[in-house]
């Protein structure tokens, strides 16, 4: 409620953003919708990422003009707002898992989700305005964390913090895979429409910026440069027993968050069950 007294006003892109426009006159049902429009320019930063995304573009692939377009989206900076809540909706967290579990079960399924739709990383900041598939992932995370006897406002830090998390571990696995097709691309003469889809897996691996990565520390980066490194990985075993998994970079970071939230928890007694 404001000050007078009287109900907040909702801004039309908020209405049309959570789906509570008014309904619409009886008759024909309208040729074109806000979730046409969004479906649409969806399947165009799919295939061709988001800087392919324009309402000319969109219209063109919906049969319509432009100006048909801003009857349901007043521009492409509210398409955006849309466009950052086209997610799937959240995992189902079984009722018998405990807050952990069920946090790095959230945050997995965000890491994948974002890695298998990279234009995501893409959006402007200005445009994540939460709507009702992303509120149904905070929703989940307070799921997750019904047994932790903390106030909102701290599960409200603990959920963004793993968002946080999120954004900074798929933005490096998705980074290193633009830079690494770039590389393979230039070195075979091809252009940069071939997708990378078509590129050889293995000039693919070994293009990646991090590939060389342990070879610098070894080999390049001195002892006496670099004393602390070097004393490092002298007492570093690469292939510990029982092996790895491909998945060990991405489960050591949630590991250690949740650790550090965990014992966030413990430190104000806030655990149950």
């Amino acid at each position: 409620m404001s000050e007078a007294g009287t109900e907040a006003v909702v801004p039309p892109e908020l209405q049309r953003l959570w789906r509570r426009q008014p309904a619409g006159r009886r008759g024909p049902k309208p040729a074109l919708s806000v979730d046409r429009i969004v479906q649409a320019a969806v399947e165009i930063a799919d295939a061709e990422g988001l800087a392919a995304v324009s309402m000319a573009r969109v219209a063109d692939s919906l049969g319509f003009t432009p100006m048909a377009l801003y009857r349901h989206v007043s521009g492409k900076d509210e398409l955006l707002v849309l466009m950052s809540d086209a997610v799937p909706g959240p995992p189902d967290i079984p009722a018998d898992l405990g807050w952990r579990d069920g946090l790095e079960l959230w945050t997995r399924s965000q890491i994948e989700f974002t890695v298998s739709r990279p234009w995501y990383l893409d959006l402007p900041l200005s445009s994540v305005t939460p709507g009702p598939q992303r509120t149904a992932w905070i929703d989940a995370a307070f799921y997750a964390m019904r047994d932790l006897a903390l106030p909102a406002d701290e599960k409200l830090a603990i959920t963004g913090l793993l968002a946080q998390h999120v954004l900074g571990e798929t933005r490096v696995q998705v980074e290193s895979r633009r830079a690494a097709a770039e590389r393979v691309r230039r070195a075979a003469g091809l252009g940069a429409d071939v997708p990378e889809s078509e590129l050889d897996p293995a000039a693919l691996e070994a293009a990646n910026p991090y590939a060389d990565f342990e070879l610098i520390l070894t080999r390049l980066a001195s002892p006496a440069e670099y004393p602390n490194v070097a004393g490092a990985l002298a007492a570093w075993d690469p292939e510990p027993e029982g092996g790895g998994s491909a998945d060990d970079d991405v489960a050591f970071g949630i590991n250690v968050i949740l650790d550090g939230i965990e014992a966030w928890v413990v430190r104000r007694g806030a655990g149950r069950g």
